[in-house]
């Protein structure tokens, strides 16, 4: 491990790196196509060294964070000794380092003279990715080989000489070829963009120091992770969590989850976790693991250890899972829809970490780990024109913590950082209309401190024949609750087709016509405490703020309010609450 040798001038660079990947960012947006990307914000960009570890990364998405390297590791090893300047590598095979195929990761390596110093990286989820399904999310798939096209290591450009052949595959392999090879575009800009600032650094430094400070920093985020680690106590915790079922069958998966903590190094261990399921719902390891270093990144992070954004604070770490489970699945396993099993993976993670460090660690995120895809052909063109719309980043929840209550309508820590699509634009864009988007009142899992309301969406067709996807979970086991804290509401969906309203299952695929509603409420956050410990005027104020209803004020917080003054009746909550006790 080195030693700093100037310390200020390492924390100017890993503000540079982190700044190069956000203007990267910034530039995707900018020049991407679909909603996806230019508003969802469902990419990623980065900066990693010749050898594939991570020195920065942008604004993005905490579960790409630990796959990049792996991804361009197989574009290493199949391309050893045949890497060029101008060259743009390709990869989405899950199977060779990608997390799935809607997620095309291209690298570009920065050459100076023969030698390569660093690389850079723009992973946008694609809209489609052709396969049975648009979108290429399917749940009920049962292997990769139905989910779409799957690249493996392949050079998109080879000393700056397009690959027509390869463009003109994806092309005729997707629904929306202008959407994907838009994005496709805007990624290149992304790369583009990344090596002019680069070089810019190349000239300030020169090549042999900034490549002693890229080990630098990486050794430092080592240090930093090690210390913190260190503040945490020492010992063994197990929790797990719940999928409902894989959309195939009626089984339950279970994610198992041992953490170890032992000086300066953790050991998490998935042991006891189910088989791999028939469905898509599962992650294959890299982006399992991904999970795990952005839970652990914001755990300590809580314990205000700042920790920078690179490959180092992986090395601690040390990750397992048995082959062929649902967190390390094998060929040919489909994981089109694996982003279910990625936050249930990090709530389960959560829930070891919240015994070990019980005041630091909210209850379960809100939310379904719902994905909604519609997509459908506009018959009143020839040919008929596709269009695709995926609704994967709508917002969820906070669990309570120790201190405070969940906030409502954000996305959980470690996993996500999206955005939801704007009404307007959906509506603009696609043959759909949104009825309702809102919160829902008495959704919340209440606790001392209570978690986030849970939220709905309902969408309603304008098209006849529109395909639905839904990805959803939590009907049978609502986000938890910790310390006393009590679950939330479980997720309801419902269909309403031919003048008939049902409630149907948490994953499915069907064809709906011209005025068709899907709704779906999803669950609030978790509590966190016994709910009878909370304070009366912040129940009152719920009441208010119509997030509880006077009823259940009543019935679970024990607190009994005044139907026309809105006041609490102190003297009756007193002796409801020793009753309840």
């Amino acid at each position: 491990m080195s030693i700093l040798s100037d310390p200020v001038r390492l924390e100017v660079l890993k503000n540079t790196f982190e700044g190069i990947g956000d203007g990267m960012a910034i530039t995707l947006v900018r020049t991407s196509r679909s909603s996806v990307v230019r508003t969802g914000h469902d990419f990623s960009t980065a900066i990693l060294t010749p050898t594939a570890e991570l020195v920065g990364q942008g604004m993005c998405s905490p579960i790409h964070l630990g796959g990049m390297g792996v991804a361009l590791e197989s574009c290493l090893d199949y391309y050893d000794n045949r890497i060029y300047p101008e060259d743009i590598f390709v990869n989405n095979d899950p199977y060779e380092g990608g997390s799935h195929l809607p997620d095309i990761f291209l690298y570009k390596p920065v050459f100076v003279g023969d030698r390569v110093v660093a690389w850079l990286c723009a992973m946008s989820h694609h809209t489609d990715v052709g396969g049975r399904v648009p979108g290429g999310n399917a749940c009920d798939s049962t292997e990769i080989y139905q989910e779409g096209i799957r690249i493996p290591p392949l050079k998109l450009y080879e000393r700056g000489k397009i690959n027509e052949s390869l463009f003109r595959i994806i092309e005729k392999a997707v629904r929306v070829p202008d959407k994907v090879l838009g994005d496709l575009q805007g990624q290149l800009a992304a790369l583009v963009y990344g090596e002019n600032e680069y070089r810019k650094l190349i000239e300030r430094y020169g090549v042999e120091d900034l490549l002693v400070y890229q080990d630098e920093l990486l050794d430092y985020t080592e240090q930093v992770t090690r210390q913190g680690i260190r503040m945490l106590p020492d010992g063994k915790w197990s929790f797990e969590d719940f999928i409902d079922d894989d959309g195939i069958t009626d089984e339950l998966i279970t994610i198992h989850v041992t953490v170890t903590k032992e000086d300066d190094r953790l050991d998490v261990d998935f042991e006891g976790t189910s088989r791999q399921c028939k469905g898509a719902i599962q992650p294959v390891f890299a982006t399992s693991k991904a999970v795990v270093y952005g839970v652990m990144k914001c755990v300590l992070g809580a314990m205000g250890v700042n920790i920078p954004n690179t490959g180092g604070y992986f090395r601690p770490v040390t990750i397992s899972a048995p082959e062929g489970t649902f967190i390390n699945p094998l060929l040919p396993a489909p994981v089109a829809a694996r982003a279910l099993g990625l936050y249930r993976a990090s709530q389960a993670v959560y829930g070891a970490f919240a015994q070990m460090v019980p005041d630091k660690v909210m209850a379960c995120t809100g939310g379904c780990d719902l994905g909604v895809g519609l997509a459908g052909y506009d018959k009143s063109k020839t040919p008929w024109k596709a269009w695709v719309q995926l609704e994967f980043a709508n917002e969820q929840g906070v669990g309570g913590f120790s201190n405070r209550d969940g906030l409502d309508a954000q996305t959980m820590g470690g996993t996500q950082n999206m955005s939801n699509i704007p009404i307007e634009q959906l509506e603009a864009e696609q043959p759909v209309k949104v009825n309702e988007y809102a919160f829902l009142s008495d959704s919340e899992g209440s606790g001392k401190f209570r978690g986030a309301m849970g939220m709905v969406r309902e969408w309603e067709c304008l098209m006849d024949e529109t395909l639905i996807q839904v990805r959803a979970d939590r009907m049978k086991n609502p986000p938890y609750g910790l310390h006393g804290g009590k679950a939330s509401l479980p997720t309801k969906i419902m269909v309403k087709s031919a003048g008939k309203e049902e409630q149907w299952p948490s994953k499915f695929i069907t064809s709906l016509n011209k005025g068709d509603v899907l709704r779906i409420e999803w669950p609030g956050g978790g509590g966190w405490g016994n709910p009878l410990e909370r304070s009366p005027q912040l129940v009152l104020a719920d009441v208010v703020a119509e997030k509880i209803s006077i009823e259940k004020a009543q019935t679970t917080y024990g607190v009994v309010i005044d139907q026309d003054t809105r006041t609490v009746n102190a003297q009756k909550t007193t002796t409801l609450r020793d009753r309840m006790n």
